[in-house]
């Protein structure tokens, strides 16, 4: 018999382990779900979804599902062992399980369905080996259309009332409150508070600016619906109160007109509901009303002052505020000052067009300037002067061409008899020159002769 060592016992020990590790890593049960929290609609079926995989000989298969409600211990519900189920008596037509598959399907599923459902594999083949998953299942009712009620439903004024917004939904679950004004989520601010559960929205105080298209948007897990737009009446002003006149100007503290002129004048402001407008005359120790109603028309030569205070009030009945304006309408028989008030609105764009005009005159100007340049027109008009002054001369010539000139030509000196002297340009015939012995002549002899240089050189010639 062999004798083993302390160390050989120890050494066999670490293999027998190691070895016995390795093998359960190998052949360990995996056991999966998609998620661990499920949202199901009541009065539709669910379906569970489980998957497991392992790497071992397995000559049993074993699946148990449990459900857990709250508070309370865990129930068996449906198991199989290989192809066979053993369903719970009690839910045998709710759960269905279908191995090897793990997966379970509750249909139809209810609220009392909701709970933790637990799903354990074993696996027997060398040994036995197992695995457990918990999926929480929770069933919802989708939510309706939520309905928006307003206190009061007959408006409030704005500084002095406040409005109450309360949102109900007749079936839901888990339902969660928002509301939205004008398309957008609307947070807590100074006059905005929630309920709790922000089903309620208080406005206080109200002003203009809560006035808006206000809804209530519900939802939970598996739906969400959102409520008519209300528009709640809130009453505010006068605010703004200004005079126009029929031209469309703003009517300053003064207005001036020509005699004759008639002029419309319309007073409007801010407001709701609408304002009650009147006119009010002043004139130097008495203020009488003239007219109700938010147009004035003032006939400038029926007025017997040149100068008249009008004012124009405007009333809100319900929020009992009111606001004025007043100026003063100047009546002119000379148009002077009407002239100078029309002067002081011309508009920007009249300046801005004159300044363009002039700048595009004044480039025109520049470019037929360059382009035809009045001194060198002058110079040709000098030139084709001078041309036409030669051929004036060519006429007194008796000719036209110079071709005509060459020939012989005689000069002939006459004796100063009265101490002058004449020279005759006419050839003579021989014969008459011999019987003048007392006459100096001289013959010259003209050829044509054309040099070989350009046409151009030969007409400057011919021209000098």
């Amino acid at each position: 018999m062999l004798s083993w060592s302390p160390l050989a016992n120890f050494f066999w020990d670490l293999q027998c382990k190691i070895y016995f590790l390795l093998v359960g890593i190998c052949s360990a049960l995996k056991l999966t779900v998609p998620s661990h929290t499920i949202h199901g609609i009541e009065g539709q079926p669910l379906h569970l979804s489980v998957d497991y995989n392992f790497n071992a000989t397995a000559s049993e298969i074993q699946i148990i599902w449990l459900f857990e409600r709250s508070q309370s211990n865990p129930k068996y519900v449906v198991g199989s062992v290989n192809q066979g189920v053993i369903p719970d008596l009690e839910y045998q037509d709710k759960f269905t399980l279908i191995p090897p598959n793990a997966s379970l399907r509750i249909n139809p599923l209810h609220l009392s369905d909701e709970g933790n459902y637990i799903v354990k594999v074993n696996v027997r083949g060398n040994g036995t080996i197992a695995a457990s998953q918990k999926i929480q299942v929770a069933v919802d009712v989708p939510v309706t259309k939520p309905t928006v009620h307003t206190e009061p439903s007959s408006g409030v004024v704005e500084y002095v009332g406040n409005i109450t917004l309360k949102c109900t939904v007749d079936r839901g679950t888990r339902v969660v409150y928002q509301w939205m004004k004008n398309g957008k989520r609307l947070h807590a601010g100074p006059n905005y508070t929630f309920s709790s559960n922000n089903a309620t929205l208080l406005i206080v105080p109200v002003v203009k600016e809560d006035i808006g298209n206000y809804s209530c948007l519900v939802s939970n897990p598996v739906s969400a619906m959102e409520s008519e737009i209300i528009a709640p009446t809130i009453y505010y002003g006068p605010y703004g109160l200004r005079v126009k006149s029929d031209k469309g100007l703003n009517i300053g503290t003064v207005f001036t007109v020509d005699v004759g002129e008639v002029v419309l004048f319309d007073c409007s402001a801010d407001s709701n509901p609408p304002n009650t407008y009147l006119w009010i005359k002043r004139d130097d120790n008495t203020t009488q009303v003239i007219k109700y109603g938010p147009h004035l028309e003032v006939v400038s030569d029926k007025v017997a002052q040149k100068t008249v205070d009008y004012m124009c009030c405007a009333f809100n009945n319900v929020t009992g505020k009111r606001d004025q304006t007043h100026f003063t309408v100047v009546v002119m028989s000379v148009g002077l000052e009407k002239l100078a008030q029309k002067g002081k609105s011309l508009s920007s764009l009249a300046v801005i067009t004159g300044i363009s005009l002039f700048l595009i005159l004044a480039i025109t100007f520049l470019f037929l300037w360059k382009r035809y340049q009045p001194h060198k027109v002058i110079q040709q008009k000098l030139q084709s002067r001078a041309e036409a002054d030669y051929r004036k001369a060519q006429a007194f010539s008796g000719h036209e061409s110079a071709s005509d000139d060459f020939g012989i030509y005689e000069f002939i000196t006459f004796p100063d008899l009265t101490s002058g002297s004449r020279v005759s340009n006419q050839s003579v015939p021989g014969p008459d020159f011999v019987a003048g012995q007392d006459m100096l002549s001289t013959v010259y002899e003209v050829i044509q002769h054309i040099p070989e240089q350009p046409q151009q050189d030969h007409q400057q010639s011919s021209s000098g």
